[in-house]
C-alpha cells in the first residue's frame, strides 16, 4: 500500500461555477432586506444623493431574485416604488398611481442603472468563460490573485450586454467588473469593497462605480441595515404596488 504518495491537485472550477460562487458572496440565500445609499461625485464633489430600501427574494423555480425597492430620500421621491419580477421592471409613483415599465439599463443616479440596485444572480443571466488567472488591483489598490471571467448575456433584457469580472481565487469574492454596452463601449468599471460579516457571510458593503469615459464621474453605492426578513409574494406583484404600505 502506498503511503504518503502525491496528492492530486484540485481541479479548477468551471467558469460558471466561479460566477455562481461569487453570486453567493454578494447575495444571501434567504429573503432579506437592506438599505442602499447612492452618492454621485463629480470631480470629487458630491452632486446627488439617493437612499433606497431593498427587499429581495429568490424565485422558488429558477433562483433569480425578485425585488421591491422603496425610495426613502430625497423626500420628494419618498415612497416611490420599483419592482423587478423576472425580466420585467416597473416604476410606481403613488402621486399619479401609475406603474410604468422601465429599462434596467436606464440610469437611476450617476453611473448606477436601475439594474444595479436590484439583487441579481449573474450566473442565471450570463454565460461565463474563464479567460485567465491573473493579479489585479482591488478598490484599495491591493493586489489580488483572481479568475478573470468573460460574461456574455443570454437575454436582451439584462442590464449589460457583456461583463468582464475578476473573482478572488481564494474566496470567490468579486473584486472588479467592467461593464459594456451592445456597441462594445465600456460603460463603467466597478470595484467591490469593504467586506463585512453580514447575514452569515463576508459580503461587500460598498461598490465604487467609475464612468467608462470620465474617471472623475464616480458613483458610490453603500449597503447597510442588512436583515433576514419575510418578503411576501404579494409585495412582488405589479397589481399590489398601489396597496403597499411601508412598515
Amino acid at each position: 500500500m502506498l503511503i504518503g504518495g502525491p496528492v492530486a491537485a484540485a481541479a479548477t472550477p468551471t467558469a460558471q461555477e466561479i460566477l455562481a460562487a461569487s453570486d453567493a458572496v454578494r447575495n444571501p440565500a434567504k429573503p432579506f432586506a437592506l438599505q442602499t445609499q447612492l452618492i454621485e461625485y463629480r470631480n470629487g464633489r458630491e452632486s446627488a444623493n439617493l437612499s433606497l430600501a431593498v427587499y429581495a427574494k429568490a424565485e422558488a423555480s429558477g433562483g433569480q431574485y425578485r425585488n421591491l425597492i422603496r425610495f426613502l430620500k430625497p423626500l420628494r421621491d419618498a415612497n416611490k416604488l420599483m419592482l423587478k419580477s423576472g425580466n420585467d421592471l416597473w416604476f410606481y409613483d403613488p402621486a399619479s398611481k401609475a406603474s410604468i415599465r422601465m429599462s434596467p439599463q436606464q440610469r437611476l443616479l450617476g453611473q448606477a442603472a436601475n439594474g444595479d440596485v436590484v439583487t441579481v444572480n449573474l450566473a442565471l443571466d450570463y454565460r461565463a468563460s474563464l479567460v485567465a488567472e491573473e493579479d489585479t488591483l482591488d478598490g484599495d489598490r491591493q493586489t489580488r490573485k483572481c479568475y478573470k471571467l468573460a460574461l456574455a448575456a443570454t437575454s436582451p433584457d439584462v442590464t449589460y450586454h457583456r461583463i468582464e469580472m475578476w473573482v478572488d481565487v481564494a474566496n470567490n469574492q468579486p473584486v472588479k467588473g467592467r461593464y459594456y454596452s451592445e456597441s462594445e463601449r465600456l460603460l463603467k468599471t466597478a470595484y467591490y469593497r469593504k467586506y463585512e460579516q453580514q447575514l452569515g457571510s463576508m459580503r461587500p458593503t460598498e461598490t465604487v462605480i467609475i464612468d467608462g469615459l470620465d474617471p472623475n464621474w464616480v458613483t458610490v453605492m453603500r449597503y447597510s441595515d442588512w436583515n433576514w426578513r419575510d418578503v411576501p409574494d404579494a409585495w412582488l406583484q405589479r397589481d399590489y404596488l398601489p396597496r403597499f404600505k411601508a412598515e
